[in-house]
């Protein structure tokens, strides 16, 4: 087992990271921007080194800095947790050519399925069923309008690289179709450094789906439940929930099933997550893209299965044999987590960093928060928005439900504007609560329920 792990991350992940580390044993060595001095995984790690200055692209994405931190520090492996560079195969190789264990998916893994068009391309081989669209790159507007006039309009145009939401338009005509693509490659070379585009057919009433998976080096492949992640808007998530409500027993062991074999057949190391469209009007589910990374989402597959995700992931980096009983995990009860991001809803959404004069989180039966904000700290404008999660466990969703409510009315900070209203009022509304809801739901909600200026 490795004795030092360097955290190759910031805020919340971190101190997730660091927490796991902690109850296996393991040294952890915190990297921090200038701004993050103050930083709350700083501050329980048990080394922590400067790496630069605040923007990402002098810090937490500068891999030379990094991996001079890693050697200082004797690091036996590297932790890169979500977003920066955790996706990122040539710094897992770096880490690699220097002996030091990436923890997470194998640079094959990472490749292959960043790049979207080659993991099509491998689920189709797989007979995992994929979006209808283009076989490969489309190289220009005139071509993606040919596959657009076969496949009918609306059609998704969709980055090779990366993800976010980053180098995504949707078309419904040929102008926009136009438009769209040469606005949705621009976005992904400034984004990624890949212009490259794909098209496929857009499933206009569409649940997001993924499924947790784990992968040991010995080919042993496992899935931890799927989870529901349609809440969202400009593709980012606000809300997960873990069972679906929209599937049955049926579907839910079809998704399960297809999720493994989709495993098997890219070979998956450690930890990922296979995401899926649900066509509500057809009752079937397309593969749409593998995460090679722990998602933010996490928790929730967590407090239902029992399982700590993170110490998994060290585990499985360390080469041990990961074989466990077919009921091990098993999805008990419900759990629902909401992201709480420093942002102000009523205007659009718009980031709001700055101070936290005071905060209070909630607690209770059934609640969970991750979060590495504290009264004092400041919020810097420099990364992304999420200041914590809110995690609620019931043993049915009505009761997970009504857990989360309470939490969200106990949350209190003083200081910057955060998402934590929208939740309210989406947990106070009725086709929310019967579990109605796909992918729009929220954009409309906005427009029809919440009052935006």
């Amino acid at each position: 087992m490795f004795k030092r792990i360097l955290i190759a991350n910031r805020g919340e992940i971190a101190v997730r990271v660091i927490r796991a580390c902690r109850e296996m044993g393991i040294r952890t060595v915190a990297v921090y921007s200038e701004t993050d001095e103050t930083c709350l995984h700083v501050q329980l790690a048990d080394e922590a080194v400067c790496i630069g200055r605040a923007p990402a692209s002098e810090s937490y994405l500068k891999i030379a800095n990094i991996i001079s931190a890693a050697e200082v520090t004797d690091v036996d492996a590297i932790h890169p947790g979500f977003g920066f560079l955790s996706e990122n195969a040539h710094f897992a190789d770096i880490c690699e050519d220097c002996g030091i264990t990436f923890i997470g998916p194998s640079q094959d893994n990472i490749r292959n399925m960043g790049d979207k068009n080659k993991a099509r391309e491998m689920m189709r081989r797989a007979g995992v069923p994929v979006t209808p669209g283009s076989d490969g790159v489309v190289k220009s507007p005139e071509e993606a309008l040919a596959i657009a006039k076969k496949l009918g309009y609306p059609v998704l145009i969709k980055a090779v690289a990366g993800g976010g939401g980053k180098g995504m338009r949707i078309a419904r005509n040929d102008v926009s179709l136009a438009q769209g693509f040469m606005t949705a490659s621009s976005e992904a070379e400034r984004a990624f450094g890949n212009a490259d585009v794909y098209v496929e057919k857009l499933v206009e009433r569409a649940r997001h789906i993924e499924v947790q998976l784990l992968a040991d080096n010995h080919g042993h492949v496992y899935q931890l439940g799927e989870r529901d992640c349609s809440i969202q808007r400009r593709h980012q998530k606000l809300l997960e929930e873990t069972p679906s409500p929209a599937l049955t027993p049926d579907r839910r062991k079809k998704l399960l099933k297809a999720a493994v074999k989709a495993a098997q057949a890219c070979k998956l190391r450690n930890v990922a997550t296979l995401e899926f469209l649900w066509n509500e009007d057809a009752q079937e589910f397309y593969f749409m893209e593998m995460n090679t990374r722990i998602q933010v989402e996490h928790p929730i597959t967590e407090e239902v299965t029992g399982a700590d995700l993170v110490q998994l992931q060290i585990r499985a980096a360390a080469g041990e044999v990961m074989k466990f009983s077919d009921d091990e995990f098993t999805p008990r009860g419900h759990a629902i987590e909401v992201r709480v991001n420093a942002e102000n809803p009523y205007k659009n959404f718009t980031p709001s960093p700055g101070p936290v004069q005071a905060v209070h989180f909630p607690g209770g039966p059934g609640i969970r928060v991750d979060s590495h904000v504290y009264s004092g700290y400041v919020i810097p404008p420099y990364y992304d928005s999420m200041i914590g999660k809110i995690i609620a466990r019931g043993r049915t969703r009505e009761e997970a439900l009504t857990r989360m409510a309470r939490a969200l009315a106990e949350f209190k900070m003083a200081g910057p504007a955060t998402t934590v209203p929208v939740a309210q009022a989406l947990l106070a509304d009725a086709r929310f609560l019967r579990g109605e809801y796909n992918t729009h739901f929220l954009e409309q909600f906005m427009n029809d329920v919440f009052w935006v200026s």
